[in-house]
């Protein structure tokens, strides 16, 4: 759909919420009835013409524009060049993975060593890279799906794999909330994919309690980081112990 198509199509919804009829915008247009039906049908409308109508909503375009991005489908991952940008700056990095979990422009600041102006201008880097969508008083809306993730082979996958993997293992797993579990087994392929969707719906349980938890003074919440895998995989270690090793 183009973008004129996009101008129409919102036009259209708006006018349906605000109870106005065809027959009613063409008297306020000095048009007739059928003429507007016209170019409403055909999605082709000049600016000038946008513009009548949005006087007649009481809108004005930056609100049409914003109604459009909203409705667009978000992204479920980021580009190459997206990623790369992302990663080349740890800060920049960081306050990625904080707009993805949601936190407010203030528990950024008031967590991390940013100054206030530092922080809008990561926050409008963020915005030109389309990873959010930056509004006024520093709030945003997140431009990415609820099942978003990091690209698998992508450079913030393998800036996570060098740099923080080990880290992440080193800790003891023993503390209250924490588990670290290893499962192998031999399983059907299809059985293997219901646990992946089982192992998705996790991930998506976990990120929702802790939207719901933001409402709790953060004395109460705790930080804690949900690492979930499962791969076709034998140990390094016992790879040559295999009577087979071209075996599946």
């Amino acid at each position: 759909m183009s973008t004129t198509q996009d101008l129409v199509a919102a036009l259209k919804t708006e006018l349906k919420a605000a109870g106005i009829t065809y027959a009613e915008l063409a008297v306020q247009l000095g048009m007739s009835e059928s003429s507007i039906k016209r170019v409403f049908a055909k999605g082709d409308m000049p600016l000038s013409r946008i513009d009548e109508v949005l006087r007649v909503l009481k809108m004005d375009f930056a609100e049409l524009a914003r109604l459009i991005a909203d409705a667009q489908p978000p992204s479920r991952e980021l580009t190459l060049d997206q990623e790369r940008a992302v990663v080349a700056d740890r800060r920049l990095l960081l306050l990625a993975i904080c707009c993805l979990s949601q936190w407010t422009y203030e528990q950024m600041v008031g967590t991390y060593s940013f100054t206030e102006a530092e922080c809008v201008a990561y926050l409008v880097a963020l915005d030109r890279l389309g990873i959010i969508e930056l509004r006024p008083l520093n709030r945003y809306r997140l431009k990415v799906a609820k099942g978003f993730r990091w690209r698998p082979n992508g450079p913030v996958m393998q800036y996570f794999r060098t740099q923080v993997v080990g880290d992440y293992y080193s800790g003891g797993f023993d503390a209250e909330g924490e588990m670290l579990m290893l499962v192998h087994g031999q399983i059907s392929p299809s059985q293997a994919s219901g646990f992946v969707d089982r192992l998705q719906r996790v991930g998506s349980d976990f990120a929702q309690q802790h939207l719901a938890d933001q409402k709790l003074p953060s004395a109460q919440r705790r930080a804690y980081t949900l690492v979930v895998g499962m791969r076709s995989w034998l140990f390094a270690a016992f790879r040559d112990l295999r009577r087979d090793p071209d075996a599946d």
